[in-house]
C-alpha cells in the first residue's frame, strides 16, 4: 500500500486503491519508536497485513509482521516469558 498521511500515532496506507487502514505505530516496527515520520513518509510504498477492524469498522493493518524487502509475511515474533528481560 501507499502512505497517504502520518499522525502522531501512525500511519494511514491506502490499499486496494480505494481502502484506508490505520498502522498504529506500535505495529510499524519491532522496536520503539518516537514518530512514525521517523521511518516513513507520505507516498512511500509499504508491504502491510490486514489485522481486522475496530470497534468502529476502521481497517487495522501492521507493516512489522510483513518483511517490507520482499513482501512476505514474516514469522510471528516468540511471546517474551515473564522475568525475561531486553537489557541483556
Amino acid at each position: 500500500g501507499k502512505v497517504v498521511k502520518i499522525v502522531d500515532f501512525g500511519a494511514f496506507v491506502n490499499f486496494f486503491g480505494k481502502r484506508d487502514g490505520l498502522v498504529h505505530v506500535s505495529q510499524i516496527e519491532n522496536r520503539r519508536l518516537n514518530h512514525p515520520s521517523d521511518v516513513l513518509k507520505e507516498g512511500q510504498e509499504v508491504y502491510v497485513k490486514l489485522l481486522g477492524f475496530d470497534d468502529r469498522g476502521k481497517v487495522r493493518l501492521a507493516m512489522k509482521m510483513v518483511d517490507q524487502e520482499t513482501g512476505a509475511e514474516l514469522p510471528p515474533e516468540p511471546k517474551k516469558k515473564k522475568g525475561d528481560d531486553d537489557d541483556e
